[in-house]
């Protein structure tokens, strides 16, 4: 290759990173649950953060979080949040089916620089799964709804995922709840000024190479 086609091909490699930035900078923010310190584990219970972020053009004033009747869950806690109302639903033998929050007054404002968190406890988890799903309905003000409800099972995650729980093995040693930092990997929250920093990386470096070069003397 030339010396004068190596600085095209590098301008056009940043460039392609450039326009893939820009392009997932754009991707909707979903609804995602989160376990602070180690993950909970099976058959033991766990503090769960249900985090809800608000991309519409409508105030998010429900949140209904449905409960698969297969884990047998009958032990539910809600974290109170300010101007919402929580309330569980059960099915016969006091199995928990739904975990909803709703508000009058403190909706989760439009946009993409807003979002809630709803925590709740829940036991027993169940033993004879990897983790758990937790399918939830979005819910604005004008009565249209999100449904986070869809199930990766690939590598390619769908347009709507439900919020997704990882379950540990049993230890022995303890109930199987953390209280620090997400074990998850990087949200949204991360991921986009993470994209924001390559993005300036990817300029200055067209900056540079189309800059013209001094001749040297002769």
């Amino acid at each position: 290759m030339s010396a004068n086609g190596f600085p095209r091909l590098c301008r056009a490699v940043l460039l392609a990173v450039a326009i893939c930035l820009l392009g997932a900078g754009t991707a909707e923010a979903h609804v995602t649950a989160h376990v602070y310190g180690a993950a909970p584990e099976k058959g033991g219970d766990g503090a769960i953060v249900l985090r809800v972020p608000n991309e519409g053009t409508q105030p998010t004033v429900r949140i209904e979080v449905t409960v698969p009747a297969g884990y047998d869950i009958t032990r539910v806690r809600t974290r109170p949040v300010p101007g919402w109302t929580a309330e569980i639903g059960r099915a016969a033998g006091g199995v928990v089916t739904s975990i909803t929050w709703t508000t009058s007054d403190r909706a989760i404002p439009p946009g993409d620089e807003h979002y809630d968190e709803f925590s709740f406890t829940a036991s027993p988890l169940p033993s004879n799964v990897d983790r758990i799903l937790l399918p939830t309905k979005q819910i604005y003000a004008d009565g249209t709804l999100t449904d986070w409800a869809q199930e990766q099972t690939g590598d390619a995650e769908p347009q709507y995922p439900a919020p997704v729980v990882a379950l540990a093995e049993p230890s022995g040693t303890a109930h199987g709840h953390g209280h620090t930092q997400p074990t998850s990997g990087p949200t949204w929250l991360v991921a986009v000024p993470l994209g924001s920093a390559l993005l300036i990386m990817v300029v200055f470096g067209v900056i540079a190479l189309t800059r013209p070069r001094r001749r040297s003397p002769k």
